[in-house]
């Protein structure tokens, strides 16, 4: 008989550590399907807007509305970005007044259409070494600045745009873009 009351107090311990883990499953659950439909919310949103931008300038009935349709997607093509990634990092050693630095830059380039995307694919080796000659010459004080970081840039898509041209016949190169910078 003493017995069977130690077991009954047993089970009666167990049923709300068993109770409380389910609360703590379901409402991990509950929290992971809410993050997920908040996912779906934000990124199904992104790429709505755009389908009745491009209906709206498709449609037109009469010559003068369709004229205007080529016109807005003229624009939409010399507007619309891409960019096109360095496909690793640049890391180097730069001299500094007091001790070098060792330095690591993720670059893009902004483009504005698919042809100069391509070109710019295509010549990421020429555009690797231009931007390493470059940011080999730089100084670890210039760097340390914000007006130093920019001057960089500049000198950078100068040299890109050169090099392009003489290759490409065209800048092709609107923007070199940080994306990552890092000195140590």
């Amino acid at each position: 008989m003493a017995d069977d009351k130690a077991k009954d107090k047993e089970l009666e311990l167990e049923e709300p550590k068993k109770s409380k883990k389910m609360i703590i499953i379901i409402a991990a659950v509950v929290i992971l399907a809410a993050g997920g439909g908040a996912a779906y919310f934000f990124l199904a949103g992104d790429s709505a807007p755009a389908t009745p931008q491009a209906g709206a300038s498709a449609s037109g009935g009469s010559d003068g509305a369709s004229a205007e349709g080529v016109e807005e997607s003229a624009a939409v093509d010399v507007g619309s970005a891409l960019y096109v990634p360095m496909p690793r990092p640049f890391r180097f050693n730069i001299p500094g007044s007091v001790r070098d630095r060792f330095v690591e830059i993720r670059v893009q380039l902004l483009v504005r259409n698919s042809d100069q995307e391509e070109a710019a694919k295509k010549n990421i080796p020429l555009i690797e070494s231009t931007l390493l000659g470059i940011f080999s010459q730089s100084n670890a004080d210039d760097l340390a600045t914000s007006v130093g970081k920019a001057s960089l840039k500049q000198k950078a898509l100068a040299a890109v745009q050169n090099e392009m041209k003489d290759v490409a016949g065209e800048k092709v190169v609107e923007q070199v873009l940080f994306t990552g910078f890092v000195m140590q």
